[in-house]
């Protein structure tokens, strides 16, 4: 049963994520291989290998203690074996655990790039340190008590059928520490979710970011500063947001971008939208994601506080770039669902700001029968000299 459960696991694991092995090895041009040594089955063999080896060894021991019973000599004490098998886990699984911290944590995120991402860090590594004293704690006194108090029928165990102290501790003491970690993540959600920007900061800018299979559109006010109403109803070919310009002149000058531009230190208010799926906005450096649901708009407010020529110098890689992802598994090529972030000064922003086109073309205007201004002519007059 087991074997079947991981082979259902990891084979749809293995469906929905290996799409993205072919499309790197179009992009490159080099001819995808497989590999045994990646795939489901030979995890499911080494399970399966694993298992059939304790099972001999298993009944090796159980042949040997029958045979010891039928001399009359003394019997295998299971008690003991389990004892010391309980502290060769613990050892081995400390030790994995140290692995853990090792390898994969050398593979964390670089500190975060945002003002609210540094307050979670902060909530993350106090989580993750109080439970890791915890942790260490109760596996060795669970695994030594174990092998300390391990059946001897010269020993009688004393039972203890209730003790309030031990209940107040083991209670009290994981609902203060919860409270204080529930209270400051309360503060700082807010903070990202709050409608009012802070009193005496300017307004956040408003990005719009709409996630549909398989890509991110984005959207910038133009110089009214404000983004149009969408309707989904008015969704086209040439008009993708379904912008109304029917109704709202705001969004005559909203503008399309191909790659997410932001100014450093300014607030960001990202407004997210979905078309078909749930999807889910994910920008990791910035410690951003909040998922995208169709028909229920939501928004993410942040503020990015390195650059991405500070990054890439931090980093050590002249080819780094900030992106967004989708975080959910929203269809076969979920994993094409990327888009470049780019935090830059002020006036880059401002003059990148100025070169992108607006959703309003000449495409737009035909379909919906915008009437053509001409300029009015001129009236040529001729100059009379008496």
């Amino acid at each position: 049963m087991l074997s079947l459960v991981a082979a259902f696991l990891l084979l749809g694991t293995n469906l929905l994520m290996a799409q993205e092995a072919p499309a790197a090895a179009a992009a490159t041009g080099d001819a995808a291989t497989p590999s045994v040594w990646l795939g489901p089955a030979y995890y499911i063999l080494l399970f399966a290998v694993v298992c059939f080896a304790i099972g001999i060894v298993g009944k090796i021991l159980r042949v040997y203690d029958l045979s010891q019973q039928i001399q009359g000599k003394k019997p295998i004490n299971w008690h003991n074996v389990m004892g010391v098998l309980c502290l060769i886990f613990l050892v081995a699984g400390m030790y994995g655990a140290y692995w853990s911290f090792t390898v994969h944590g050398s593979m964390i995120l670089p500190g975060a790039a945002s003002v609210h991402g540094k307050k979670i860090d902060q909530m993350f590594w106090t989580t993750t340190v109080l439970t890791m004293i915890v942790f260490v704690i109760t596996q060795i006194l669970l695994f030594t008590f174990l092998f300390r108090y391990r059946y001897n029928a010269k020993r009688r165990a004393h039972f203890l059928p209730h003790d309030n102290t031990i209940e107040k501790v083991w209670t009290i003491a994981p609902a203060i520490v919860l409270t204080i970690l529930v209270i400051f993540g309360f503060f700082t959600w807010q903070q990202i979710t709050n409608t009012v920007d802070a009193k005496g900061e300017t307004a956040s800018i408003d990005v719009d970011i709409t996630g549909h299979q398989f890509a991110w559109e984005l959207r910038y006010p133009g110089t009214d500063g404000k983004l149009g109403k969408t309707n989904y109803k008015l969704v086209t070919g040439t008009n993708k947001l379904g912008l109304d310009f029917a109704v709202d002149k705001n969004t005559y000058d909203d503008l399309q971008a191909d790659t997410m531009v932001l100014p450093v230190n300014k607030s960001i208010r990202l407004n997210i939208h979905a078309q078909d799926v749930i999807h889910s906005v994910y920008m990791p450096h910035f410690r951003v994601q909040l998922n995208a649901v169709p028909g229920l708009p939501t928004y993410f407010k942040f503020t990015p506080t390195v650059t991405t020529a500070e990054m890439r110098r931090q980093e050590g890689d002249p080819t780094f770039e900030y992106l967004v992802y989708c975080n959910k598994i929203c269809g076969g090529a979920h994993y094409n669902m990327k888009k470049v972030v780019r935090i830059v000064s002020e006036a880059e922003y401002q003059a990148w700001l100025a070169t992108q086109k607006p959703y309003m073309t000449d495409q737009v205007k035909k379909d919906l029968k915008f009437a053509e201004t001409k300029p009015a002519a001129k009236e040529n007059r001729l100059a009379l000299n008496n």
